[in-house]
């Protein structure tokens, strides 16, 4: 089941060529997959009933890094 990760202020990472910062949210495969792409560098995280109340807080939307992403 997918996880959502948002960012604090200093957590930025560059994924793929695409940056990953406080402005978006990643969608990941799993917790343990956020931990191996982002380490500690990360704030929250959250399931699909819970991102789609606080997206409107994120103006670049969600970054799908799923493998069918």
């Amino acid at each position: 089941m997918a996880v959502y990760i948002t960012f604090g202020q200093d957590h930025v990472h560059r994924i793929n060529g695409t940056t990953i910062d406080r402005d978006c949210v990643a969608k990941v495969e799993s917790r343990k997959r956020a931990f191996e792409l982002f380490g500690q560098k990360f704030c929250w995280e959250y399931n699909q009933e819970k991102i789609d109340e606080i997206l409107n807080w994120f103006p670049r939307g969600i970054i799908d890094l799923t493998d069918g992403g």
